[in-house]
């Protein structure tokens, strides 16, 4: 394996490893992939993609072919936990997948297993020429004032050479080899469980009663759990906890032992199963978030960055929007439109979304555990806000009243304010109705309050920076029509007003009115100090 040098390099080909080089891709940039697996993973894992996710995936043109893709469990709508699948149900969690949001959004919840979105991703990656090298090990890296030098080993051949990259994303996990080289710690209750999965056939049915589950959290005296239907038929997968601390171990797990754990996780003494695998490898829950996203010229995203219970399907959908936010910031570095110190925003913005995250999977992890629900209700924050109302204190863009910071806010009333997702809007142009949300799939977009004139030259100021933007008006005077009347209520601004929303649709900067002078000037100004070009 010969030296080379390639602009990115990604350490880990999962979710959030191959949502990164499929958005660097849509940015122009092509990164290099390596894999220490020889695959994708077999093993269901993450299984809901929010609608935000869903949105980024929109803004690439994968969001059909994802879709497409999605569990014969989509229509399920149950979470619950129980004694056993056939006893008592100690609580239904409320579950934001069966709710309308085209209020909020242009896209919904796609209920896809991550054995089968991967694959996707992967053939995606491979179509925009991504350089895929799965079975590929990362040995060691050493940064300098260019860039990095990885050492890397082909373990099908056993070959090892060195490769050269501007960056480097570490993107492996939750055990993060690269982060361990790097030294970077991380915070949190750590190991919550130790668990092993196995596949099992057999006709619940009955113990169902009726119930389209998405999961069903089992806690009794014989066996703590979840059963996960594969197929609404026959096929299951069961994760089930055990104890290092009490002398067991994943060799505990005989097919003998197996089928006694499905019939006490049932509710079935005598159930007829038939156990299709045992040899899945232990895994653990944990919740932690590493002390920092950057460092240097490496950046952490997915579990490698922050890891969580599965309760609140939150972890798979935060790693990608990791990689959606830096995406576009590493293309603007790399062509030296932008400073690198621009990257620091990227550990600025998503840590603390991903404290809050991981906050928020404790909480309802805590009610599977057996926790009183209505103990946690008070602080619990619902699935829609914390999907589309989520809020960066600080970063790449000119924030207004840090006294009015929140970590979330409600999205049925956004405020508009920098540093928020920019709010879907229903427009019309000449080809009929569509989102707002999808003016912003590439580049700057401007976005003003009616006809866009007093703000066109913000189109010279961009290009004069090297920058792609595109002003855009929205309501009387402008290129669509604000359908329902609510672009500017929902932006925060009055007429004549605007608002700048960067390539991954967060909002950067806003002007209540018209331009108070020259508005190329102004544009300048603002993208300049966004950018960290000053």
């Amino acid at each position: 394996m010969s030296q080379e040098k390639v602009p990115v390099l990604i350490v880990g080909g999962g979710l959030a490893g191959l949502s990164a080089a499929v958005f660097l891709a849509h940015h122009g940039v092509k990164a290099t992939l390596v894999e220490r697996h020889p695959g994708t993973s077999v093993h269901p894992k993450a299984r809901a993609i929010n609608p935000r996710t869903m949105e980024l995936y929109r803004a690439i043109g994968m969001e059909e072919r994802v879709r497409a893709g999605r569990s014969p469990i989509s229509g399920n709508t149950d979470l619950v936990h129980v004694e056993t699948l056939a006893g008592n149900e100690r609580v239904r969690m409320p579950n934001a997948s069966i709710e309308d949001i085209s209020r909020i959004s242009p896209t919904q919840w796609t209920l896809i297993d991550q054995n089968q979105l991967e694959p996707i991703l992967r053939k995606r990656a491979e179509e925009v020429g991504v350089d895929l090298r799965f079975h590929t090990r990362l040995d060691a890296v050493a940064e300098d004032a260019d860039g990095v030098t990885a050492t890397l080993t082909d373990l099908g051949t056993g070959e090892s050479g060195r490769l050269r990259a501007s960056y480097v994303i570490g993107a492996d996990g939750s055990r993060s080899p690269l982060r361990r080289l790097l030294g970077i710690d991380a915070h949190g209750r750590g190991t919550l469980t130790n668990l092993v999965s196995f596949f099992f056939d057999a006709d619940l049915n009955d113990a169902l009663r009726g119930r389209k589950i998405i999961a069903a959290y089992v806690n009794n005296p014989a066996v703590r759990g979840t059963i996960i239907p594969l197929d609404n038929d026959r096929k299951w997968v069961i994760n089930v906890s055990f104890f290092p601390d009490k002398g067991q171990s994943a060799d505990d797990f005989t097919q003998e032992r197996c089928v006694e754990l499905v019939r006490a996780a049932v509710g079935v003494e005598d159930l007829p199963l038939t156990i299709e695998s045992v040899d899945m490898p232990a895994w653990d829950i944990s919740a932690r978030v590493a002390d920092t996203f950057a460092t240097g010229r490496f950046l952490v995203a997915g579990d490698a960055a922050h890891v969580m219970p599965p309760t609140g399907a939150f972890g798979a959908s935060t790693g990608i929007q990791d990689a959606y936010n830096l995406a576009w910031k590493l293309a603007l570095v790399l062509r030296g439109k932008a400073d690198a110190r621009l990257l620091a925003s990227y550990d600025a913005e998503r840590r603390p979304v991903a404290e809050e995250t991981v906050r928020q999977a404790m909480l309802r992890f805590a009610v599977r555990e057996g926790k009183q629900f209505q103990d946690v209700a008070k602080d619990l924050v619902d699935e829609t806000t914390m999907t589309f109302g989520y809020a960066y204190p600080e970063g790449a863009f000119l924030g207004e009243d840090p006294q009015a910071w929140t970590i979330t806010e409600n999205p049925d009333k956004p405020s508009g304010r920098p540093g928020t997702r920019a709010p879907h809007v229903v427009i019309e142009g000449e080809h009929g109705r569509f989102s707002s949300v999808d003016l912003f799939p590439v580049g700057f977009t401007l976005l003003t309050a009616g006809a866009t004139g007093p703000w066109a030259a913000a189109e010279r100021a961009a290009r004069d920076l090297g920058l792609v933007l595109k002003v855009r008006g929205i309501g009387e005077g402008g290129d669509y029509t604000d359908v329902e009347d609510t672009f500017t209520e929902r932006y925060g601004i009055a007429d004549g007003g605007a608002v700048l929303v960067r390539p991954d649709g967060f909002v950067a900067w806003r002007s209540n009115g018209g331009p108070d002078g020259d508005a190329a000037q102004i544009l300048t100004e603002v993208l300049r100090r966004i950018l960290c070009l000053d």
